[in-house]
């Protein structure tokens, strides 16, 4: 199978599995903002945001590094998953050693043990599904998205709805919906037959830990970008102010989830045609055509729609939250951009050149929150995230093609990003003009990306018919 048929093949069983799965979430949110208040869902928010932040130290990364370690051509793989369970057990273990030390914030009072149940179960699940998605079980990893979120959605519709457990109920069923995933990842992929104490390789131990430590201080840094900003809207505004720019982020998830999708898929295929330099600089000068048309199109249209969405997908009390969405979603598609950049750093294993760029979008972040919240509340926070992956997307854009030298697009990229801004500043701003300016960016968003959009989806579409005519 050719490579852009095994993108085009795996993007669509993931994608198929994803959307399967996030839609029935998006399809939930007005009950759970009925069934939870506003500073219900922002304390929600804010433990399952921290518990987020504890994840990657807790498993010191090691999800990346099982999953570039077992994806290439000629990797042993179970070396690999022994090497890499071997060192999440150690990780756990020093985390529960410091966990009684989150009883020092008063906040988390009373919740403590769910973030401790939540870092270890998101991070079992997750490292045996980064193995199955390496020994490319596409539609075993695809599955068990959709499974894990109808396991989440039942137990939230039992502990919200009929046992009215609120908030220790809503995140419950995140924890159990992660184990019950674990559990059918083990048995359908067998992985202990994967597990041996004896391939546990001490030069392969210290390969994942250097690959893998400075994603943790990578991903905290995203973190913090996204948890920074909860903080700081509770701190300066209240957690009524807070659960409502929470429920902002759902539709820029939107964005995210679409660049989710693909590069589950497309870091599967960048890592095994990582070995002919030049063939991978086609690969990926025509692979980035396509998805800078796909997220710029998407994230204008979005824009467009965000207030009726926001009155479609959220309750009455919430509806407040599409004043912030157009600049997060401008935010999602600089996010979805930068992460596509960071495959370059994944392929050529520099994960260090990540985690600098990523630390500096996030101190811009901190910085600006603490400067724009407090004058403007929680639009304040959403244009700091702006600034932040901007400034991320700058500096790889500036980086990342010195090892891959591909095709950057540079003059669509920056009218498109000009144009998004200033549909997000008439839909945030404006008033009587604001969906007539706003369609008028739109509209020259989807001139300058529908052509190369087109253009890429012919030559799939020549491919197909060449490889398999009828």
């Amino acid at each position: 199978m050719s490579r852009i048929k095994k993108l085009f093949s795996d993007t669509l069983v993931i994608a198929l599995g994803t959307f399967g799965s996030k839609l029935l979430v998006f399809l939930l949110m007005p009950l759970y903002t009925a069934l939870l208040s506003t500073s219900e869902y922002s304390t929600a928010e804010l433990i399952t945001s921290t518990a987020n932040l504890i994840i990657p130290i807790a498993c010191v990364g090691i999800g990346n590094g099982i999953f570039r370690f077992a994806a290439e051509k000629n990797a042993n793989k179970e070396a690999v998953f022994s090497s890499g369970i071997t060192l999440l057990g150690i990780g756990s273990a020093l985390f529960l050693l410091l966990s009684p030390l989150l009883l020092c914030v008063e906040f988390f009072d009373g919740y403590v043990f769910l973030i401790v149940l939540y870092v270890l179960f998101a991070n079992l699940q997750a490292v045996c599904a980064q193995y199955i998605r390496a020994i490319d079980r596409t539609r075993l990893y695809a599955f068990q998205g959709i499974f894990n979120t109808l396991c989440t959605i039942l137990l939230n519709l039992l502990f919200l709805l009929a046992w009215d457990m609120g908030v220790t109920g809503y995140v419950l069923s995140v924890i159990l919906g992660n184990l019950l995933t674990t559990v059918l990842l083990v048995f359908a992929a067998k992985l202990w037959e994967s597990f041996h104490v004896s391939m546990v390789k001490k030069r392969l131990v210290k390969e994942l830990l250097f690959f893998s430590l400075p994603m943790v201080p990578t991903t905290v840094c995203w973190l913090i970008t996204d948890l920074s900003d909860r903080y700081m809207v509770t701190y300066f505004c209240g957690s009524d102010i807070n659960g409502i720019y929470s429920a902002a982020y759902k539709i820029p998830t939107l964005v995210i989830l679409v660049s989710n999708i693909f590069m589950q898929a497309w870091q599967f295929s960048a890592v095994a045609e990582s070995s002919d330099e030049e063939s991978c600089k086609q690969f990926y000068s025509r692979v980035f055509q396509g998805y800078l048309s796909l997220i710029l199109i998407g994230s204008a249209g979005l824009i467009l729609l965000s207030e009726f969405l926001a009155g479609l997908l959220l309750h009455s009390n919430y509806h407040g939250a599409w004043e912030y969405m157009p600049t997060l979603l401008c935010a999602a598609a600089l996010e979805s951009i930068v992460s596509f950049l960071a495959t370059v750093y994944m392929v050529k294993k520099k994960s260090m050149h990540s985690f600098l760029t990523a630390i500096a979008g996030a101190v811009l972040n901190v910085v600006l929150n603490l400067l724009l919240i407090p004058r403007m509340g929680a639009l304040g926070a959403a244009i700091a995230t702006l600034a932040g992956y901007g400034f991320v997307m700058l500096l790889r854009l500036l980086d990342a093609p010195r090892m891959i030298r591909f095709r950057l697009y540079l003059p669509r990229l920056t009218v498109s990003i000009v144009l998004l801004l200033i549909s997000a500043a008439f839909m945030t701003f404006a008033s009587s003009w604001r969906l007539l300016g706003t369609g008028i960016a739109v509209l020259l968003i989807l001139g300058i990306n529908l052509w190369p959009l087109w253009q890429c989806l012919q030559r799939l579409l020549h491919f197909r018919r060449k490889k398999d005519p009828k």
